[in-house]
């Protein structure tokens, strides 16, 4: 294989969904966490030992989501203009849900008055779950298709994303990161906390398999697109039948007291719907309602010189942000207590 200007652009598209598959792994259970934050927790201690589950990680963990908009503004231009002005109210509204949540941690432990406290605890769970509802809405406009003219620009307006498969897909995001982040919870906490999330995590299973069979039944019928690369490379069905198994396991891991399991098999299951998502796609990586209209991987490219560039800089970069990662997870390994650093 040579990397030419057919090549380079399909290695672009795979990295941009490691990228997003990173991303949606790690800060998908920080933002699970804070949906659930209300709903597990009873005091104020509990919440602090929530809020501490991810204190040390939760920034270092958007790191994959800014490298994935990096990426993607460097390697396919055209998309990410597009993108970005299809959904700039969207977007607006998905920085003000991050900042919500990020000041939420940081101002709450500032004053010990329980109405400072909740009102900071209710902007934490606002803004984590608008942030997840956004990306799902995101993610299901892109799977069905924009409204975009011959020129690859976004004709649509905000209620145009709001469609019902675009919804559909927002609530199988919120059930998918509410189910990860209380396994995560289980997994972080012990005593009566760690009790309570066992039936958190049975509810939020339950949700989710009910939003992935109606997502799937929906997709099938709405995006009939969805299926032609399954159906072109049968080899391609290993992917969806391993994601049955990972979202069979995660019950029979919570059932036999085994919530490292579980949680692996959440992580499996995001990892395979963002693999389907991208077959889904590709070649076109801002598909349109129009199909002539879309922005694929090679009309979309920037020059093959400057993916080659980044490229190398991909290779050198990403141990670096993976080593980082790895020793952030290793130091904070182990169950939270509180102390007199914590939030």
């Amino acid at each position: 294989m040579t990397l030419d200007a057919t090549t380079l652009p399909v290695i672009w598209f795979a990295l941009l969904g490691v990228l997003l598959a990173g991303y949606a792994i790690l800060d998908g259970f920080d933002l699970g966490v804070g949906m659930m934050h209300h709903l597990v927790a009873h005091d104020d201690s509990e919440r602090r030992l929530v809020m501490n589950t991810i204190g040390p990680i939760w920034d270092g963990n958007e790191v994959w989501l800014v490298t994935f908009g990096g990426a993607l503004f460097a390697a396919f231009p055209e998309a990410y203009a597009t993108v970005f002005s299809g959904f700039y109210t969207a977007f607006m509204l998905l920085l003000c849900a991050l900042i919500l949540r990020a000041v939420s941690m940081e101002f709450r432990s500032k004053v010990r008055h329980a109405t400072w406290r909740r009102v900071w605890d209710g902007a934490f769970t606002a803004g984590s779950t608008l942030a997840v509802l956004l990306f799902g809405v995101a993610t299901g406009n892109v799977m069905r298709g924009l409204p975009l003219d011959a020129r690859g620009d976004f004709t649509g307006s905000l209620l145009d994303l709001l469609n019902p498969y675009a919804l559909l897909v927002g609530v199988l995001t919120l059930t998918l990161f509410a189910m990860h982040g209380t396994i995560y919870l289980h997994l972080k906490t012990e005593g009566a906390l760690r009790e309570r999330t066992v039936a958190w995590m049975w509810r939020t299973f339950g949700c989710f398999l009910v939003a992935f069979v109606l997502t799937t039944m929906f997709t099938l019928v709405a995006v009939p697109r969805a299926t032609q690369h399954l159906a072109d490379h049968p080899i391609l069905w290993i992917v969806p039948v391993a994601n049955v198994f990972a979202v069979a396991n995660v019950p029979r891991a919570i059932y036999r007291g085994t919530p490292a399991a579980a949680f692996a098999s959440s992580c499996a299951t995001i990892v395979a719907l963002v693999f389907l998502l991208g077959a889904a796609i590709f070649p076109d990586l801002v598909p349109a309602l129009e199909p002539a209209h879309s922005l694929t991987v090679w009309n979309a490219a920037s020059s093959p010189r400057t993916l080659g560039i980044m490229l190398l800089i991909a290779a050198i970069g990403m141990p670096a942000v993976l080593a980082y990662t790895a020793a952030v997870y290793w130091t904070f390994r182990g169950k939270v207590r509180l102390d007199d650093h914590s939030y």
